[in-house]
């Protein structure tokens, strides 16, 4: 794969990610989860007991305002991992959270080009969240993932996540 860096997103890369995430979202429905359905950037319904998820005729719109504003906040961190010739292989988002007892951190997205896997891009991207939690005095950390993304389940328990709740919607 070659080498790569993990840096912060700025406004510059908003269209970069967002292309990641659009085009992994439209081929990979089973990351859409709860989080992009509130937020406007997925639809679900259910089918035979199962839900089928897709993104919204309106997904890059309410996209691009969550990426920039996680981008110029204080509370959230967007780290990007990038080539030695510019191009962006993937993203991970950090936000910290005011809603609980204590301020809490939320990992919102670990995403990687899918032929870039398997090379320590998602392993650096998580890092460097978790670091940036640390750095400002965030212990208790979360993340949600997409009900039917089991693949990112797997690697999530395998990094220490442990499952903590679900999440229904009335339908």
């Amino acid at each position: 794969m070659g080498e790569f860096e993990i840096t912060r997103a700025t406004v510059e890369d908003e269209q970069a990610l967002c292309e990641i995430f659009l085009n992994h979202i439209t081929s990979h429905t089973e990351y859409i989860s709860h989080g992009e359905i509130q937020m406007g950037v997925g639809l679900g319904h259910f089918e035979d007991g199962r839900l089928v998820a897709e993104p919204s005729p309106r997904a890059k719109e309410y996209w691009m305002k969550y990426i920039h504003t996680d981008i110029t906040s204080d509370e959230a961190a967007v780290f990007k991992a990038v080539l030695p010739d510019g191009e962006i292989i993937g993203f991970t988002v950090a936000e910290i959270q005011e809603d609980g007892a204590d301020p809490f951190g939320m990992v919102c997205d670990v995403l990687v080009d899918e032929t870039r896997r398997c090379g320590g891009v998602g392993s650096s991207l998580l890092s460097s969240a978790l670091a940036w939690f640390k750095e400002k005095g965030i212990k208790d950390i979360y993340l949600e993932s997409g009900l039917n993304n089991h693949a990112a389940h797997e690697y999530f328990k395998r990094r220490g996540f442990v499952k903590v709740s679900e999440i229904y919607k009335l339908m």
